[in-house]
């Protein structure tokens, strides 16, 4: 896990534009075809220019966790899921987030960790992030989910240096709580992914207006390759993977269905948004 510990807003400027893509599909308990429709619409947008392939959380399975102990791998020793995924950012020379993968916890077979694992070229891990908050809920006819009963909490903030500049990992339900994101830009993130499966119910009510504000706060890129549709009777997710600007605005969207979404995300566009607005500068401590 690689965890940069600058508190400085000032990042090295870096005038590599990368295009990147979300990817979006609905994930069930068939690992082997939540795989293979990835691997086809990765292929895809990697033809089509991209450089940088985002998943969703959850990509390679979302169903009962009984049925996620089955499949857990150690990110150090690994297993066919994260060699199936490392052998796929080498064939396509592409950079690779994998959403949210099913980590084992050394010692207890019965929980989990749920990480983002951002792969280079090669199908390197150069860093992985373990979800902090974890989405503990329960919706008046709506979702009834407690993530902590089976996944263990990560402790760190995590950025990862790419082409791009540095770019910081979040995961789903973190989005709602913007100190990890102002850390991030903090360490000098000019970008965060948001990789999620986002549920209907809360998605149509929140989604864009979390990312959206996420952004603006830290005047970065924000990108979301998310969930869409039902998963079972009682599980659905919202759709809508965007890429949002550092003014807020968005720039690419897949509203619903499985496919992908290529923007352009340019870290000299951040440090120009930062110099004529510098709000991240002009932050003050607060008694």
């Amino acid at each position: 896990m690689t965890e940069q510990n600058s508190d400085s807003t000032a990042t090295q400027s870096k005038s590599t534009v990368t295009q990147v893509a979300v990817v979006q599909h609905n994930a069930g308990i068939d690992v082997e075809a939540n795989l293979i429709k990835l691997e086809l619409l990765s292929t895809q947008a990697a033809s089509e220019g991209a450089q940088l392939i985002t998943w969703p959380e959850a990509f390679a399975y979302l169903g009962r966790h009984d049925g996620k102990k089955e499949i857990l791998e150690s990110l150090s020793e690994g297993g066919p899921i994260l060699a199936r995924c490392q052998a796929l950012a080498r064939s396509l020379n592409c950079q690779l987030l994998l959403g949210g993968f099913h980590e084992a916890v050394e010692g207890d077979p019965d929980r989990c960790y749920n990480t983002s694992v951002y792969l280079d070229e090669t199908g390197k891990i150069c860093a992985s992030y373990r979800k902090i908050h974890l989405f503990d809920v329960s919706i008046p006819n709506g979702p009834q989910l407690m993530e902590s009963r089976q996944t263990a909490p990560g402790e760190k903030a995590v950025c990862v240096d790419t082409p791009m500049g540095s770019l910081g990992l979040t995961i789903c339900y973190d989005v709602r709580f913007p100190a990890l994101y102002q850390r991030l830009a903090t360490m000098g993130a000019v970008a965060m992914t948001v990789p999620s499966a986002f549920t209907a119910t809360t998605g149509a009510a929140h989604w864009h207006t979390l990312l959206r504000a996420r952004a603006i706060e830290t005047q970065s890129y924000v990108i979301a390759p998310a969930q869409h549709g039902a998963h079972s009777a009682n599980r659905a997710s919202y759709g809508h993977s965007l890429i949002v600007d550092p003014w807020g605005k968005v720039i690419a969207e897949l509203p619903e269905g499985d496919g992908y979404v290529i923007a352009s995300v340019d870290s000299e566009e951040v440090h120009r948004i930062r110099r004529e607005v510098p709000s991240l500068a002009n932050q003050r401590p607060i008694g």
